[in-house]
């Protein structure tokens, strides 16, 4: 199991949103406990972030430490043409 940290500006971004996404969010991240075998989790190329989650117009970006085991959410942006 790996451990789930996020950082100040992905908790802020999640505590703007309306309870019943950021609920939905909350529960979608919570099953990158399981990380690297989560679905919807795609690697990133060219990003500050390592992969990203789709949580339906949300995205969810995250870095993993394999060897310590963290989940480090970065940022939690809804899906437009300036999300990437």
């Amino acid at each position: 199991m790996n451990e789930i940290f996020y950082t100040r500006c992905a908790a802020k971004q999640l505590r703007k949103l309306p309870a019943a996404e950021s609920k939905t969010i909350r529960r979608e991240v919570g099953k990158l406990a399981n990380m690297p075998d989560c679905a919807g989790v795609k690697a990133l190329v060219n990003q500050p972030c390592q992969f990203r989650l789709c949580v339906g117009n949300y995205r969810v970006f995250f870095d993993f430490d394999g060897a310590a085991r963290i989940v480090s959410i970065e940022k939690v942006k809804k899906r437009d043409e300036r999300t990437y």
